[in-house]
């Protein structure tokens, strides 16, 4: 009777002792989930930004040639007058 009891009392513990184990790894997995989307959202928005940046100082260049090909277009047909 006891080796029975000592016997089942055993299983069961093994059983709680892997069952455990898996439930902490599957909250480490959705926290390191969770961790590598923030990461990923905070690189995204800073090249976001970055990109930003980069398409204003083309406007701002894009204009600066606008403006400069008008003067020399109006220096070029002031000088042919």
């Amino acid at each position: 009777m006891k080796k029975l009891a000592l016997s089942t009392l055993l299983i069961l513990t093994l059983s709680f002792t892997f069952t455990s184990c898996r439930d902490t790894k599957k909250e480490d997995t959705v926290e390191q989930a969770k961790d590598t989307v923030d990461n990923a959202a905070e690189a995204t928005k800073g090249a976001m930004e970055e990109a930003g940046k980069a398409v204003d100082d083309a406007v701002e260049a894009t204009g600066d040639a606008v403006e400069k090909t008008g003067d020399a277009i109006k220096k070029t047909g002031e000088a042919m007058k």
